[in-house]
């Protein structure tokens, strides 16, 4: 067993942070080539718009289960193993030009994506404790929040320079010097491998499915997500289709809806110390101003500049929440970080696919004012969730003070 030199944890450290937006860029990047794939392929925007949803439910349904693995044969063999494997598939995707072949790599990425993402996000609970490990998870959304924030923008020059295959051949090679700089550097961070004994997993698993600020903290952080990935699957079409502008004008767009993503983490985490409820409260109203004003402007003033305008600040809220609520989530169950992490970073994505595609094809969102009506949508259950969360955090915490 290799285990990380005592002098490597820093670029260890380094190294985990890398890998944690992987599973964005893996979706995030192809974005602004969803209209060309379709045309290339010769299959409809729903077809092309799928192969987001299988990577998400692939990746998210493979999260609950992967932690009991990553918590009883450690994060770094298994992590290795993931890394190549998600190389390969990336290759394949980006030699094919058949959608249910790409389906099937999609399925593969998902469940590779899952061990990488979920073993990393385990790695700071294993090496580090105390106020070290708060601040790292703090800065989990913000590094995270690099994926939607680069991998468009990156993804729209791809595009139009070498074509829609251009994005996985840079997922591929991306992916292989990583798989080098674990090689070298990196090595396995569990200390305390639990047997693998189904009875007492599922026990674990049942006690945080029935914990009920937990869950409805998934569910925020679904919903926080849902807009972004929303916003990511329709707006190619809006602002190629409806506004007329290229693939890269959608990268920048989307490199401004990362930003404020990032932005509410990083204001989250100055904000780390002030009061929880309050500060999500006061986000949520800001949010709610910002899709009334999207919705009231949206009849006869929509364009690019007011769709961005009230999205950065819908997506700035959303991040600001996310990241509260996501650390709230991965240091619930500090004793089980893999199954936790899983958990967490699965129903993240499986919540996510299904509310975001259901909520994209219902409403048939090809117009600014139908992306506010399904932003709308999701806040008014948003604001339902957090008050429940309120509820069952303030009776966990009664509990705690009277154990």
């Amino acid at each position: 067993m290799k285990f990380i030199k005592e002098n490597h944890h820093g670029i260890s450290t380094v190294l985990a942070f890398a890998l944690i937006p992987l599973s964005g860029f893996a979706t995030d990047i192809y974005i602004p080539s969803l209209p060309s794939m379709a045309a290339d392929l010769n299959v409809s925007n729903a077809a092309v718009q799928l192969s987001l949803l299988i990577f998400m439910i692939s990746s998210g349904s493979s999260q609950w289960f992967v932690g009991s693995l990553l918590d009883s044969f450690g994060r770094y063999r298994l992590g290795m193993a993931a890394l190549l494997v998600f190389t390969l598939a990336s290759f394949s995707i980006g030699l094919s030009h058949n959608i249910h072949l790409i389906y099937v790599m999609r399925i593969i990425q998902g469940i590779c994506v899952s061990l990488i993402v979920v073993g990393k996000r385990a790695y700071f609970v294993d090496v580090y404790s105390g106020e070290k490990l708060k601040h790292y998870t703090s800065m989990f959304s913000i590094i995270w929040a690099t994926a939607p924030i680069a991998a468009p923008f990156l993804g729209g020059y791809l595009q139009t320079t070498f074509g829609w295959s251009s994005n996985f051949y840079f997922l591929g090679i991306a992916t292989l010097l990583l798989f080098i700089l674990e090689l070298k550097y990196s090595g396995e961070s569990l200390k305390t491998f639990h047997p693998f004994k189904m009875d007492a997993i599922l026990k674990v698993y049942g006690t945080m499915i029935k914990t009920p600020d937990f869950v409805l903290g998934l569910i925020i952080i679904a919903l926080c997500y849902s807009m972004v990935i929303v916003y990511g699957m329709t707006s190619p079409f809006i602002i190629e289709q409806v506004f007329h502008h290229s693939p890269v004008v959608t990268g920048y767009c989307s490199l401004l809806s990362g930003l404020s993503l990032m932005a509410g983490g990083i204001i989250s985490k100055s904000l780390i110390n002030r009061p929880f409820s309050k500060k999500i409260v006061t986000a949520l109203v800001v949010q709610a101003v910002a899709i009334a004003g999207m919705l009231s402007t949206s009849g006869y003033a929509s364009n690019l500049y007011t769709l961005m305008a009230f999205t950065i600040v819908i997506h700035m809220v959303g991040g600001f929440i996310f990241n509260n609520l996501f650390a709230y989530c991965l240091g619930r169950f500090q004793k089980n970080a893999g199954i936790a992490s899983g958990i967490t970073g699965g129903s993240l994505y499986v919540i996510t696919s299904f509310l975001s595609y259901t909520i994209s094809s219902v409403l048939s969102i090809k117009t600014q004012t139908a992306l506010a009506e399904a932003y709308l949508l999701m806040a008014l259950v948003l604001w339902g969730a957090f008050a429940l969360f309120t509820r069952a955090r303030m009776a966990h915490q009664r509990a705690l003070a009277t154990a």
